[in-house]
């Protein structure tokens, strides 16, 4: 039986084979850009394509986003990189990491020399931008004011900000006159303005026409600039030197106009939430501090001056009665003291006691009481004090009474 091998085995030894060609390790190939996509991921897929065959292609992120544009279907491109297989699929492509437009050669190595430079300066290190504020007062534009990008800017701005005054700085934005120029507004609105942020734009068109945007003159004035510059150049695909430079790359000046500036309906809610939760914060401090009002007004009636001297006044005037009723307690004790005595003197009063029966008897000659008979002698004249008046009388004999064994008259 004749050996064999797996498809798996067959594709790894192609793959080598062709990693092991130097010359397809290092390569420009050129043709025509077909089915160009760019994956969420950001590496882009597309097929290069003559006459007679086609080549897939496959270039990562971290080349892409080193490269000034991207390609589109039908452009003339020159694209590096080394050829492999992809095995899962068993097809053979193309991994570029450099394109350049067929017939921008020059142009493409003077973009490649001038952003390695700069690069090397560090002009394009992350931690030299500087923040967008939130809320720009003033806006500087720096573009042609005949550019429709100009208007585009102004509808976008009155739109969502408008607020925020646009201060021109006009310039030229395409031509060989144009770099110096672009370079002097900047500085204009650096020395002469006191605006929050600087949009440099201008519209879409060819890599000639943007060129401008890719002299070394403009970038060094992007990057001295005291004020943050957010750039605005060209479309989406296009990528210029000062978007590198600049603190905020947009991919068009609309784009850069809504970067510079907060939208106000967005602004509106804003302010309905902070309102609506400073009024729920107020209210609850409101509450918080009725709370404390009312424990500190219930702690205070303990100790308050007022709630002692309401005690205080309260046991005056239960003293002041209390002073006003001895006088009439005491007289009334008095009047009981007086009653008792007055019923001891009614009882011991001869006349209360003649009502019992008794009478006193005297002497008439002297008045002397007579308390015994021995006292008397007959015939002597004698009075007889009953409690209702007086019995005259007089004594005429005596006898022994028998029963009580004394002397009666």
């Amino acid at each position: 039986m004749p050996h064999s091998y797996t498809v798996g085995e067959l594709t790894t030894s192609l793959r080598e084979l062709l990693e092991t060609q130097e010359f397809l390790q290092d390569l420009w190939v050129q043709g025509e850009v077909s089915n160009m996509k760019r994956a969420a991921s950001g590496h882009w897929y597309f097929t290069l394509k003559d006459s007679s065959a086609q080549l897939k292609c496959v270039m990562w992120r971290s080349s892409a986003e080193r490269q000034g544009l991207q390609p589109q279907d039908g452009d003339a491109i020159l694209a590096h990189g080394s050829v492999g297989i992809y095995e899962p699929q068993g097809a053979y492509q193309l991994y570029a990491d450099a394109v350049r437009p067929v017939g921008m050669g020059d142009l493409y190595a003077q973009f490649e020399l001038l952003k390695a430079k700069l690069q090397a300066e560090g002009l394009f290190d992350p931690g030299r931008k500087r923040p967008i504020p939130l809320f720009p007062h003033q806006i500087g534009v720096v573009t042609s004011p005949e550019a429709a990008a100009f208007q585009d800017i102004q509808n976008v701005l009155r739109r969502r900000f408008p607020l925020a005054e646009v201060i021109l700085s006009p310039t030229l934005v395409q031509g060989a006159d144009a770099p110096p120029q672009i370079a002097a507004a900047i500085e204009r609105l650096n020395r002469f303005t006191e605006v929050d942020v600087i949009l440099l734009c201008r519209g879409g068109g060819s890599l000639e026409d943007l060129w401008a945007f890719n002299d070394e003159r403009v970038a060094r004035a992007v990057a001295a600039s005291r004020i943050p510059i957010i750039t605005g150049v060209g479309h989406e695909t296009d990528f210029t030197i000062v978007d590198f430079v600049s603190d905020l790359r947009a991919p068009t000046p609309s784009a850069a106009a809504e970067s510079a500036t907060p939208h106000r309906d967005d602004l509106r809610i804003g302010v309905n939430r902070l309102s609506d939760a400073l009024t729920g914060l107020i209210e609850g401090q409101l509450n918080d501090s009725r709370a404390q009002l009312t424990a500190a007004q219930r702690t205070l009636r303990f100790v308050s001056p007022a709630s002692r001297i309401r005690d205080l006044r309260q046991r005056v005037d239960e003293r002041a009665a209390r002073l006003d009723a001895a006088p009439l307690r005491r007289i009334d004790l008095l009047k009981e003291r007086l009653h008792g005595r007055l019923s001891a003197l009614n009882s011991a009063d001869p006349r209360a006691i003649l009502k019992r029966g008794y009478a006193i008897v005297t002497r008439s000659a002297d008045g002397e009481r007579l308390t015994r008979a021995a006292g008397t002698t007959p015939g002597t004249a004698i009075t007889v004090q009953f409690h209702d008046g007086d019995l005259k009388a007089r004594v005429e004999d005596k006898d022994s009474h028998e029963r009580y064994q004394r002397t009666l008259f």
